[in-house]
């Protein structure tokens, strides 16, 4: 099943499913995840280059932990986004001085202003391949020239695959690093740092994974 990027019941259907899958795994996701090391340190990449009071988009911010809450406590203006409503409460009390809004990534546009940075740590994993590529050009858009851009993704070669995600029915995506650089520049990004590592969750119901963290510049176009 592959859904094409854009409106329609079939996309709508799609982000539901996905929404009540993460409404019903809410806080157990951190406790599944305690140890986020990578997503700290590409954090801390991002926040050394940005200026006390800069703007931040975190795509798929889930409880707001510890990405949100980090650039928060650096100084910089938070924008969350999830389509979780459940993730978005758990945010919202774990970060509160930053802003929560329910958005798809595919909804992303000029309304919320432009961005000097945006983090999309493990969001992405939900789409289908196709709909990955229309997310990054989303993303490229509310980036101000030059902005940056972290992401992240586990290194598997599935596309739009059913899973059980922590007793929750998902359809994961994934790529192999070459592939996911390739998608990555092709949208508009020069990859700067890359790095990978090895992560085994604190629970049964989640394989281990390799992670891959790629930090990015916006290109001038």
């Amino acid at each position: 099943m592959t859904i094409e990027s854009g409106a329609g019941n079939d996309r709508r259907e799609y982000r539901a499913l996905q929404a009540e899958a993460f409404n019903r795994i809410g806080g157990r996701y951190d406790e599944a995840f305690p140890h986020k090391d990578g997503q700290i340190a590409a954090g801390e990449w991002l926040i050394k280059q940005l200026q006390p009071g800069a703007r931040v988009l975190d795509v798929g911010c889930g409880t707001g932990s510890p990405t949100a809450q980090q650039f928060a406590e650096a100084g910089c203006e938070v924008t969350g986004v999830d389509i979780s409503p459940v993730m978005l409460d758990l945010a919202r009390r774990n970060v509160p001085e930053a802003t929560f809004l329910e958005l798809d990534v595919l909804e992303l546009d000029g309304s919320l202003g432009t961005f000097d940075a945006v983090t999309a740590f493990f969001a992405l994993l939900m789409l289908p391949r196709a709909d990955i590529v229309a997310a990054l050009g989303r993303i490229h858009s509310v980036l101000a020239p030059g902005g940056l851009f972290s992401l992240s993704m586990v290194e598997i070669d599935l596309d739009d695959v059913p899973f059980q995600f922590l007793g929750a029915p998902v359809r994961v995506t994934g790529y192999l690093r070459d592939q996911l650089r390739e998608v990555v520049e092709d949208a508009g990004f020069s990859v700067l740092t890359e790095n990978h590592i090895s992560y085994a969750p604190a629970t049964t119901q989640a394989p281990p994974e390799i992670q891959l963290f790629f930090n990015c510049r916006r290109n001038q176009f």
